[in-house]
């Protein structure tokens, strides 16, 4: 699915930046006091969800395969003169050694997009660092409505957080959290349907091969 053509707009949605900021608030909740220096945004966009979190981290790595949002997400860092915030275009399946060494990594809406779920998972454990972090919020399980308007969706219907949690522990992670912490409200068929939204956090606590 191409989001090129979206990067120029996409932040003039209100709902998906409130969502954003939501997202961010419960990692800064989950954090709290600890020790968190180098993060990776997987799926980043043009970068809503770690413009709320630039004062949390000592670096922040935003990481997508499109290049109309990280046309959009270099001149957001270069006219906000970000100094910790660095933009990597890069196909993560393809060119997984270029990362290494993040505390954590932070993912919204963007695993429902990936066909092999369980292969960026062994990724995400590789890129971490021994005691990391894995954030994810993305859609439960829906009737695949949330994509009728998008033809090119190829992705998931959203998932069962316990498919997730499986997957995570699958492949070195312990869950640290799981819960609802947001819905999306969308017209369908013209009548308002809402999507709930999971957040789940694992640690890495052992590499995986």
């Amino acid at each position: 699915m191409n989001f090129d053509h979206k990067a120029k707009d996409w932040d003039k949605d209100p709902q998906r930046v409130e969502r954003a900021r939501v997202f961010a608030k419960e990692i800064v909740k989950f954090l709290d006091d600890k020790k968190i220096e180098n993060a990776l945004e997987f799926g980043s966009g043009t970068g809503l969800v770690s413009f709320q979190l630039k004062d949390h981290f000592k670096s922040i790595t935003l990481a997508d395969n499109s290049p109309g949002m990280m046309e959009v997400l270099t001149e957001k860092i270069k006219n906000e003169k970000i100094p910790n915030m660095r933009p990597l275009l890069i196909d993560i399946f393809k060119k997984k050694n270029e990362l290494s060494g993040f505390d954590i990594i932070f993912t919204l809406l963007t695993l429902h997009h990936i066909k092999d779920t369980d292969k960026i998972f062994k990724i995400f454990n590789s890129v971490l660092r021994p005691g990391g972090y894995i954030c994810i919020g993305d859609l439960t399980k829906e009737d695949g409505s949330f994509h009728h308007k998008d033809p090119e969706f190829e992705g998931h219907n959203g998932f069962d957080p316990e498919e997730i949690e499986k997957l995570l522990l699958k492949n070195g992670f312990r869950i640290e959290i799981t819960s609802i912490f947001s819905v999306i409200e969308k017209d369908f068929n013209l009548e308002m349907k809402k999507y709930p939204l999971f957040l789940i956090i694992g640690q890495k606590v052992k590499l995986v091969q």
